[in-house]
């Protein structure tokens, strides 16, 4: 038997439940956890975020070393352009005003509480033929 049955993510923030209605929203996913200082949720494939209250909470500061990265979030998906829309339109901002340079193509962004995460395209697999 597995000694642990599941791993969540939990950012803190100043306003849980503002953070954890962003990335629902993003990730098209559902509560499942609702409490006075902690909002978890998970997408239909099983991505699970938690959002803690922290009336302290610093915003990263990424790519600024100041208050260096806290977290990384990094999700899949397959046509840059409209994951970026959905995000801004969602209240996240750019990081970085065009691909970064690399192997993946990819984009960063930070979320309406400071957290950093990147957009990578995943390319569609192609069907198998004969």
């Amino acid at each position: 038997m597995a000694l642990v049955n599941a791993g969540v993510v939990v950012l803190d923030c100043a306003e849980p439940e503002k953070l954890a209605l962003f990335y629902r929203q993003f990730l098209d996913a559902e509560d499942t956890d609702v409490a006075a200082n902690r909002v978890e949720i998970r997408s239909a494939d099983g991505t699970r975020l938690a959002f803690r209250r922290d009336a302290n909470a610093t915003p990263p500061s990424w790519p600024r070393p100041e208050n260096a990265l806290q977290a990384h979030l990094e999700f899949m998906v397959e046509d840059l352009d409209a994951a970026e829309r959905k995000v801004v339109g969602l209240g996240g901002r750019p990081l970085e005003a065009k691909d970064a340079p690399g192997l993946y193509e990819e984009r960063s962004f930070a979320d309406p509480a400071g957290h950093s995460f990147t957009l990578r395209r995943v390319p569609p697999l192609a069907p198998k033929r004969g």
